[in-house]
């Protein structure tokens, strides 16, 4: 890597930094990239060397000082560099239109309304599994939870207002004797469902397996397996328009429950 300081005819406090090299011989295509730098302008008695070493360095690129007063830059690899979150906005119809063609293709590929739930919840496994690597990497303080309360937390918030730009309405935990390895996750109106109204002939599917699948490939991938299921429940609210509330069924394996009980 070459690099060369050209002073500016009209305004010599401006220098730019010109990094040449040659071609990749094994892709045949030019490496060179330019970068331009605006230094104050050089009062009192400070020289132009001053101004260099004192003017900040752009964010995309490391900088090494070298014996002699020499700065050693160089770019910044796309991987080093932090990951961006984005704009967390989609269209909801075109998520609906998506959506509903991955059930339609899904259900002229059955038999049974079994067998298409386990299609869409393998669909949300894959999902769950790059959710919870987006999310790790996108958090500063980001930490492997080794408890149930903690891994639920981060489900119930950053993994759903990632997917649905708000945390979940509540989570619960069964509260019968024989059912204390069973959480519940409520959401009164998901956006998988907000759209869609399940046919008579079709009645015990929910849509919600597939984010029943996204929530069990998080678990899964974080050291807590176990069997995840979406189901309706009447809503509270008397009214003939009274949408049914959705419930995510999580039913942890005995290997994480046993786990949890040593620790606490």
């Amino acid at each position: 890597m070459l690099e060369t300081l050209l002073l500016h005819k009209e305004q010599p406090w401006r220098i730019l930094t010109k990094h040449v090299s040659k071609r990749c011989p094994q892709s045949q295509l030019p490496i060179h990239k330019e970068e331009t730098f605006q230094f104050p302008k050089c009062t009192g008695r400070r020289s132009l060397v001053d101004n260099f070493f004192a003017a900040p360095i752009p964010s995309n690129i490391m900088s090494q000082r070298l014996g002699g007063g020499r700065i050693k830059q160089q770019q910044l690899n796309i991987v080093d560099r932090p990951l961006s979150k984005g704009k967390n906005e989609v269209s909801s119809s075109a998520f609906c239109l998506l959506f509903s063609e991955m059930v339609q293709y899904s259900q002229k590929r059955v038999s049974q309304i079994s067998e298409l739930e386990t299609r869409l919840q393998d669909a949300g496994y894959d999902v769950g599994v790059r959710m919870l690597e987006l999310c790790c990497y996108r958090e500063k303080n980001c930490k492997r939870e080794t408890r149930v309360v903690g891994i639920l937390g981060f489900v119930s918030n950053t993994v759903w207002k990632v997917l649905f730009g708000k945390g979940a309405d509540s989570v619960e935990r069964v509260t019968e004797e024989d059912r204390q390895d069973e959480f519940m996750i409520n959401e009164r109106d998901p956006l998988v469902t907000r759209y869609i109204s399940v046919p008579k002939d079709l009645e015990p599917l929910h849509p919600g397996a597939f984010v029943a699948g996204v929530v069990k490939g998080v678990l899964h991938s974080a050291g807590f397996p176990a069997r995840v299921t979406a189901h309706f429940v009447p809503s509270s609210q008397p009214g003939p328009n009274a949408r049914p509330r959705t419930t995510i069924l999580i039913k942890f394996d005995p290997e994480v429950m046993q786990r949890e009980r040593s620790k606490s």
